[in-house]
Order: structure tokens, then sequence, then C-alpha cells
């Protein structure tokens, strides 16, 4: 019997899996921090024999070449892909043994990349299950736009050929296990389910279901901003990434912590937005440690800016580095724990800003108040507050100058873009309130949403 554990990456949005038999198995696009993969194989008593890349990754930095040498398992990364590092190149239709009786089979499957590569998984040659990376997705597809602006459409055509070649030649039961689409900004949507099946998606995958040109024209035109952060991820997948460093950070006592944000640093405050809106470190920003930490700290940073971590506790510290060593940022420059009592020096007191509902702004005269909505272009599309201002949140930092004087009442869909935001604003020295509400709030309190 084959077994297949799923390895979550909530705040990425990704899933990495691992898949074998009573002696051996192989590891499928492992996360940077793989020491939760060799914990799934040692809890199952099996050795891993193969690491596999789907792709080189443009969302998160892999553990895939460190986790090979580590375990002594063979490297597949597809023949196409330009790596520095030395690996077993994989072409389509190569088969490898993982355990008696279960054999994994590359496809090619180009669209998210040009190199990209499902392997199925087979049982006494019977296909089980497709690891699909950024291929066949749930519902949807990978994303075509993230290589290079001319090949996006050429792209995106194969994406549709890729997910009817997987259509076309597995049996309706078999598992699609894909890398992306639960979160991730790799995915062109988000998963439609948590599970399915190549018989579901050719019943209900738009890739599936309509022809080349609607297929691409509607991929096209739905696709969203591309985190900075990207830029970074596939050249440093492709150099092979180094060890992990996941020891505490050096303290940081008040005055370094004053020293960091007088140099320009990023001094980040990782406790929830309710806590930091009622008191923080003049001049820091807040990315909840709950939230999309990575995803979001990592695309408005500039890249390679030292950042200070300051946390409510030891573990969430912790936690912290290990989601954000996964999109590269490797050292902190400092942290501390505790609270704003101990991160001030004496002479300094806590900053804070008001938080609201929509219905408090609603009951606000006009005169003097921005509305500043930090939802995506998409979002935005199918409604808006009238005479609101729209700056998407990765990119206040850098348009704070094109908010309109007055204080800002900043919201987004739910509230944790809007703490991002207002955390950006108020270090600047703008006066702002972080409404924290759902969006559907808006019309139930009053305020004349715009749609179309």
């Amino acid at each position: 019997m084959f077994f297949i554990d799923t390895i979550e990456l909530e705040g990425l949005g990704n899933r990495s899996y691992l898949a074998g038999g009573g002696r051996a198995a192989v590891a499928v696009d492992p996360p940077r921090d793989f020491d939760q993969v060799l914990a799934v194989a040692a809890r199952r008593g099996v050795r891993i024999s193969h690491v596999v890349e789907t792709h080189v990754h443009n969302d998160y930095v892999t553990g895939g070449l460190e986790l090979a040498r580590v375990t002594g398992a063979v490297y597949l990364v597809p023949a196409g892909a330009h790596v520095s590092f030395a690996r077993t190149p994989v072409a389509d239709g190569d088969t490898f043994d993982v355990d008696d009786g279960l054999t994994l089979a590359a496809v090619a499957t180009p669209g998210h990349t040009p190199h990209h590569t499902a392997y199925v998984l087979a049982e006494a040659g019977q296909p089980v299950a497709a690891f699909t990376g950024g291929s066949l997705l749930i519902g949807t597809v990978g994303r075509p736009d993230l290589v290079e602006p001319r090949l996006t459409e050429r792209l995106a055509r194969a994406q549709h050929a890729s997910a009817h070649r997987l259509a076309d030649a597995l049996p309706d039961d078999t598992s699609v296990l894909p890398t992306h689409g639960f979160g991730s900004f790799c995915s062109s949507a988000q998963a439609d389910g948590d599970t399915t099946t190549i018989g579901k998606e050719r019943a209900g995958n738009t890739a599936l279901t309509t022809d080349v040109d609607t297929f691409v024209a509607d991929l096209l035109s739905g696709l969203e901003d591309v985190p900075a952060y990207y830029a970074h991820m596939a050249p440093a997948n492709a150099a092979g990434a180094a060890p992990l460093d996941l020891t505490p950070p050096a303290f940081a006592d008040p005055e370094e912590i004053a020293a960091r944000l007088a140099a320009g640093e990023w001094v980040v405050d990782l406790r929830n937005r309710v806590a930091f809106a009622e008191g923080h470190v003049a001049g820091s920003f807040n990315f909840e440690a709950d939230g999309k930490l990575a995803t979001y700290l990592a695309w408005l940073i500039p890249w390679g800016k030292p950042v200070t971590l300051l946390a409510e506790s030891a573990e969430q510290l912790a936690a912290a580095q290990r989601e954000l060593v996964r999109v590269g940022i490797d050292r902190p420059a400092a942290a501390a724990t505790g609270g704003p009592a101990s991160w001030l020096r004496d002479d300094e007191s806590a900053a804070s800003f008001p938080r609201a509902t929509f219905a408090e702004l609603s009951a606000q005269a006009r005169d003097g108040i921005v509305v500043l909505d930090v939802r995506r272009a998409s979002e935005r599309a199918e409604g808006w507050i009238e005479g609101s201002v729209h700056v998407p949140v990765h990119e206040v930092h850098r348009r704070i100058g094109d908010v309109p004087d007055g204080t800002v009442w900043v919201h987004c869909a739910g509230g944790m873009r809007a703490g991002i935001a207002a955390s950006l604003l108020d270090a600047a020295g703008r006066r702002v309130v972080a409404v924290d509400d759902g969006f559907a709030a808006a019309t139930e309190a009053g305020l004349t949403v715009v749609t179309g």
C-alpha cells in the first residue's frame, strides 16, 4: 500500500507532499524548512529516496537541494531548468522506482514555466496521483506571467494544452495534488475546494471546459499584480539556497530599536493589529504574525533592507523567522520580545491610532476625511465606496504622497491589510483610522458602494 502525506504551508498558500511505500518515499516541492518533511518520513519509518521539483519556483525558496544532500536522495529537477548545481535532469517520460511496485513518471506540462513537469505516481502500473505543481490546480491553473512578459500568452496556451494532456492520459479517479492554489499568488485563482481528481477537473476546470482562445483571454484578463519579491525567488532557487539558520537573532534593546529606526531600517511589530493600534513604537510597521506575514512583508520591504522583529513571545518570533526564511529573508538584523513597555526608551511614549467599523465611518462628516481602499484592483472592481481613493496595500509605502490631506480612514476586505497600511501611514506622520471590518458591512452601514 502507498501513502501520501500533505505538508501545508498556509502562510504562503502552498502544499508539499511526501509519498511512498513501506520503505522509501519521494518528497515533492519541499519547503526551505524541510524538518517537517523529515518528521513525516520518520513517523512513517521510511527513507527519502527522491526529492523532486515540478519547476523552479517563483514564490518561495525551495529546500530541495539541501534536503537531497542531507538524506542522500536523488534530486530530480526538470532538464529545461537552468540551474547551477548538480542534479538529475528529468525529461518527459522518465520513470523512477520509488518503492516496490511504486513508480513516478515525469510528464512535461509547460505553462506555469517553460520547463514545468508534473509527476504521476503509479502503484502496480495504475496511476493513483498526479503531483501537478503549478499546472493543473483545483478549479484553475498556475499563472503564466511570472517568467517573462513576452512569453505570457505562449505559456497560457501551453497551460491549456498541458491540462488537456493530463486529463486525457489519466483515469478519472486519479488524485490531483497541486503545489499552488491555496493562497499563493502563483495561482491564477484560488482553489475551488480542498481536494480533487482528474474527473472533477475534467468536469469543472475552465482549462478543460473552454476552448483555448476563450481560456487564454479570460486567464490573461484576470491576472493580479505580481508580488515584488517573486523577482528574487527563481534566481535563488536556480543558484541553490544556502542551509538554514533559525537560531534567535541578536537582542535589540530600546536604544538599538531607536537607532535602527533612525537609520531608516524597518522595525516590524508582529503582534495582532488590535494590540498594535492600542500602542506601539512610533515608526514601526505592523505585519501580523498570524496573517500572511511572509507574503506581505517580503512584497513591501525594499529587498535586502535590514529588518528588526518585535514579537510578544519567543515562540511568535521563532514562527516568524520560519515563515520569512521561506521567502529568502534569512536573518533578522535584531529582535526583541515583550511589548512596547520594554521596547521604548524611558523618555518615549507609545504611539497609537483608533480602529473603527464601517458604521462609524458612515456616521462621520466627510469633510477632512479621506477614505483609502487598499484592496487589490480585482476586489475593488466588484464594488467600492463612493469617493474613496484606491492604493493597493503593496503600493502604499511608496505612494503615501498620493493620499490626499486629511484623516485617512483605511479599509480592505477584512482588516488585516488595512492594519498594515494604517501602520505605514502612521509611521509617516499621517492621522489614520484603521477600519477593522468586513467590506460587506459598508453597504449595511449606509455607505454608497459603487459597482460597474
